[in-house]
């Protein structure tokens, strides 16, 4: 006779995982008096408060509120030591970043970061979250998702593709990152 199975359901311990925002388009909103979308607020914590993510423990870094194109390279570097501190009491990073200046945060990643010990994912978007057609919420998701689940490393994730750097590009023409050949 069939002995019964029994499933026992661990306890799973939450990933804890530190989410760096800068700002870009991902984070724009719409000032009515102007009639222009611009960095002013954050919006990042309506963003996550609108997901289920079971399992992870985040950690909100609010490091700046700027459109990338007004980045410097003391910006990158900045953001590329915060993300390098983040990494050593956590297990996984994501930035939140424009996309204009994103891969040379990523790049800059790696010159600070030259063995990972955990992901570093850096998302973003084409179109603000404050906009019905946006990407936002999508590319946040999967930047959440594969932070869980890729190797060591420095990597973009949106738009249902993760690519890790070096070697990433903004496609302005597809509107996207691309893996350079």
């Amino acid at each position: 006779m069939d002995q019964p199975v029994f499933l026992y359901h661990l306890p799973m311990t939450a990933k804890r995982i530190a989410i760096i925002s800068t700002g870009g388009t991902i984070e724009k909103t719409y000032d009515e008096l102007s009639g222009v979308l611009s960095n002013q607020l954050s919006v990042l914590d309506v963003m996550l408060a609108s997901l289920v993510v079971h399992g992870v423990e985040i950690e909100r870094v609010p490091l700046m509120n700027k459109d990338s194109l007004e980045m410097d390279d003391a910006d990158h570097t900045l953001i590329a030591r915060t993300a390098k501190a983040m990494a050593e009491d956590h297990d996984g990073v994501v930035i939140v970043h424009g996309t204009d200046r994103l891969t040379n945060t990523g790049n800059r990643i790696v010159e600070l970061i030259t063995e990972p010990q955990v992901p570093v994912v850096l998302t973003g978007a084409m179109r603000p979250y404050a906009l019905r057609n946006t990407d936002a919420t999508q590319n946040l998701t999967e930047a959440l998702l594969a932070v869980q689940l890729v190797e060591p490393g420095v990597y973009v994730a949106m738009h249902n593709q993760v690519l890790k750097f070096p070697g990433v590009v903004k496609d302005r023409e597809r509107g996207t990152f691309v893996k350079q050949s």
